[in-house]
C-alpha cells in the first residue's frame, strides 16, 4: 500500500487560514486531517481497501487533468508546510512533519519522470480490477448498489486508463514486451459470454439473509446487465487497443535505463525504495558481497545433510526430489495453516506487544496464480474489521518446496508483515497518514529480518528448514544484483535468470516470475535486503552497547512503535533509545 497526498480546492483555502488562527500544533494536525480526508475522497479505491465505505460507488479519477491537479496541489502544499514553525512543535510532531514533507518531496520528484503514465503491468492493473470487491464488505443493499454504480461507471475509468497509456507511448514511458505479453490473456478473462461467470459478478453470488429475495433478484439482473453492457465492451475495447497500439510500442529490451532519463530515474527509484543515498552501483556491490556470504553458509548445510555433489547439484536436487513437495494443493494449504498455529505461541518470547487485529490465510485467486509470486500480504482495513490476509500460491504445488514454508510465513504473516502493519494500524495516537505510510525499506526490511527470527522462536528445527531460510535470504541478496544489473548495467533477462538459478534453489517457475516482477517494478526489490541489513546493524549496535542489559523484546518495541519510517529515522530513534538506556 502506498501513501498518497491528495488535493481539493477546499484545501487551498483552508490551510493558510488555519495556520494564521491556530497554534502550530493545531495547524499541523488540522492539515494532516484535511489532507487525509481529501486523499480518501480523491482515491476512492484506496479508501475501499482501507474499509472506508463512503466512496464505494466511484473509481479514482485517472484523467491527465486530475493527475496534474494533484501534483500542483502537492507543490503548493510543500510551500505551505514552511509556514508552520517547527521549533514550537513537540518532538513527535516534528517527526510527523518531517515524514509528511519527505513523502511530498518524493512524490513531486517522481512525477517529473512520468512513471504515472505506466498504470499497469503483468501483476496489477485494470485487467484485475474485480479484485477490489474481495476487500469490500457486502452487508446491505447499498453495498451492492455501490458496486453496481462502479460497474456502470467502468467505461470512463477504462477510457482514462487508455488515455494514460497513449500518453505513455508518446512519452516513451512503457514496460518491456517480455512482461506485457502476459496481459492479453488477463484481459481476455474479463470478456465473457455469460455475465454470471464474470469475475466482477462474484459479490452477487451470495447475499446476507437480511436482504430480501426481491432485492437479490433485482441486483443480480442489474449486475448482469452492467457486465454485459459496460464491463465486457470496455475490456473488448481495451484488448483491441492493447494488441494493436500499446504492445507494439512497448520496449524490446528490459531495463529502466532504456527509458527517457533512465539512469537518473533508476537512481531516484533506488533512493526512494531504500530510503538511502546509495547508488545503483553501490547496491550492486552489496548484493555481490551478500551472495558470497550466504553461499558459504549454504555450503555448510549441504555438508551437514551429507550431500556430496556441488552446491549447484544440491540446488537441482532440492528442485526435483519428490520428498520436498506436495502434489495436492490442499496439503500445501494445510501445511501453511499448521505452521502459523505453531509459530503464533512463540511470539511473546520476543515481542512485548502483539496486534489485536487478526490475520487469515487464503489461496491466491486461481486466475492470478500463474502470473504472480509465491505469496503476498494484504493489510487489514483501517478499523480492523477486515483482518490482514496472507495469500499463498497453490498453483502447481509440485514446484513449491516444503522447506520454504517457515521463512515465507514468518515474512508475510507473523512476526513479519502482519505484526508490523497491524501494530501500525493500531497507533491511535498518531495522525492517520502515519498508520498507513509505506516506506518500502522499513516494511520489507522488517519482513526479511523476521525470517531470521525463526531461530529465536525455535522454528528452524531441521537443516532443510534452515536452508529454506538461507534460500529466502539469498533470494533477496540476488535481487540487489539482478535488479541493478537489468536496470542500470543493461543485463538481459536471460542473464538475470541464469544468475538467480546459479545462486538459489528456487524453482524455475518462481525465478521467472520473480525476474519479471523486477522488470516491471524497477527498484522495489532493492528495499528488502537494504532494510534488513540496517535493522540487523542496529540490533548488533544495541547488543554491543547494552551488553547483558540487552532485551530483544525492548529492541523490537523501539523498532516497531513508530510505524514505518525511513532507515535514517529508524537509526536516529534507536540511537536515542540507546542514549537513554545505555548510560
Amino acid at each position: 500500500m502506498r501513501f498518497y497526498l491528495l488535493s481539493s480546492s477546499l484545501v487551498f483555502l483552508l490551510i493558510p487560514a488555519i495556520a494564521r488562527s491556530q497554534s502550530p500544533t493545531e495547524s499541523l494536525h488540522k492539515l494532516f486531517e484535511t489532507e487525509w480526508q481529501a486523499q480518501l475522497k480523491e482515491y476512492p479505491t484506496m479508501a475501499s481497501y482501507l474499509g472506508d465505505q463512503r466512496y464505494n460507488d466511484r473509481w479514482t479519477d485517472l484523467s491527465l487533468q486530475a493527475i496534474s491537479r494533484r501534483n500542483e496541489h502537492q507543490r503548493v502544499l510543500l510551500g505551505q508546510l514552511s509556514e508552520i514553525d517547527s521549533t514550537k512543535l513537540s518532538l513527535a510532531d516534528q517527526l510527523n512533519l518531517d515524514l509528511f514533507r519527505r513523502q511530498l518531496e518524493v512524490d513531486l520528484e517522481e512525477f517529473l519522470f512520468q512513471w504515472h503514465l505506466v498504470p499497469l503491468n503483468q501483476r496489477e492493473g485494470i485487467q484485475d480490477e474485480n479484485s477490489l470487491a474481495d476487500a469490500i464488505a457486502f452487508h446491505s443493499v447499498k453495498d451492492y448498489e455501490d458496486w453496481l454504480t462502479r460497474l456502470k461507471a467502468f467505461p470512463v475509468y477504462m477510457d482514462q486508463t487508455i488515455a494514460l497509456m497513449r500518453a505513455g507511448v508518446e512519452a516513451k514511458m512503457v514496460q518491456p514486451q517480455i512482461v506485457m505479453k502476459r496481459v492479453p490473456a488477463q484481459i481476455k478473462r474479463q470478456i465473457v459470454e455469460e455475465p454470471s461467470t464474470s469475475l466482477f459478478y462474484k459479490p452477487f453470488k451470495s447475499f446476507p439473509q437480511e436482504i430480501e429475495p426481491a432485492d437479490r433478484d433485482r441486483l443480480q439482473r442489474e449486475a448482469q446487465a452492467a457486465i454485459r453492457e459496460k464491463i465486457v465492451p470496455a475490456y473488448r475495447k481495451f484488448l483491441g487497443f492493447f494488441e494493436r497500439e500499446y504492445f507494439p510500442a512497448c520496449l524490446k529490451d528490459v531495463g529502466a535505463s532504456r527509458l527517457p532519463r533512465g539512469q537518473d530515474f533508476y537512481s531516484f527509484l533506488a533512493r526512494k525504495h531504500t530510503t538511502t543515498k546509495l547508488s545503483p552501483h553501490e547496491i550492486h556491490e552489496i548484493g555481490l558481497s551478500e551472495v558470497k556470504r550466504i553461499r558459504n553458509e549454504m555450503e555448510q548445510i549441504k555438508q551437514q545433510v551429507g550431500f556430496t555433489g556441488s552446491l549447484t547439484e544440491f540446488f537441482e536436487h532440492l528442485r526435483t526430489a519428490p520428498q520436498f513437495y506436495f502434489t495436492d494443493p490442499g496439503d500445501l494449504m494445510n501445511a501453511y495453516v499448521a505452521f502459523g498455529k505453531r509459530a503464533d505461541p512463540e511470539l511473546p518470547k520476543i515481542f512485548k506487544k502483539l496486534p489485536r487485529i487478526r490475520y487469515g490465510i487464503e489461496a491466491i485467486p486461481a486466475h492470478m496464480a500463474p502470473d504472480t509470486t509465491t505469496a503476498y500480504y494484504r493489510p487489514p482495513s483501517a478499523d480492523g474489521s477486515r483482518p490482514g490476509t496472507y495469500f499463498v500460491n497453490l498453483y502447481r504445488p509440485e514446484t513449491r518446496p516444503k522447506y520454504e514454508i517457515a521463512a515465507l510465513s514468518l515474512h508475510e504473516a507473523m512476526p513479519g508483515h502482519h505484526l508490523q502493519i497491524a501494530l501500525a494500524t493500531e497507533l491511535n495516537e498518531f495522525p492517520e497518514f502515519r498508520k498507513h505510510t509505506h516506506f518500502t525499506a522499513f516494511i520489507e526490511g522488517w519482513g526479511l529480518y523476521s525470517e531470521s527470527l525463526g531461530h529465536e522462536m525455535g522454528l528452524y528445527d531441521d537443516p532443510y528448514s534452515k536452508f529454506g531460510q538461507l534460500t529466502y535470504e539469498m533470494w533477496r541478496a540476488v535481487r540487489l544484483v539482478v535488479d541493478t544489473g537489468m536496470h542500470s548495467k543493461e543485463w538481459s533477462r536471460v542473464q538475470a535468470i541464469d544468475y538467480f538459478k546459479a545462486n538459489a534453489a528456487k524453482s524455475e517457475l518462481d525465478i521467472t516470475n520473480e525476474i519479471d516482477r523486477y522488470i516491471a517494478w524497477p527498484g522495489q526489490a532493492l528495499a528488502y535486503k537494504i532494510g534488513e541489513l540496517k535493522i540487523k546493524e542496529l540490533r548488533q549496535r544495541a547488543e554491543k552497547k547494552l551488553g547483558a542489559k540487552f532485551d530483544l523484546r525492548d529492541f523490537h518495541d523501539v523498532v516497531l512503535r513508530n510505524g514505518a519510517v525511513p532507515l535514517d529515522v529508524l537509526e536516529r530513534l534507536v540511537d536515542d533509545w540507546l542514549k537513554r538506556d545505555g548510560n
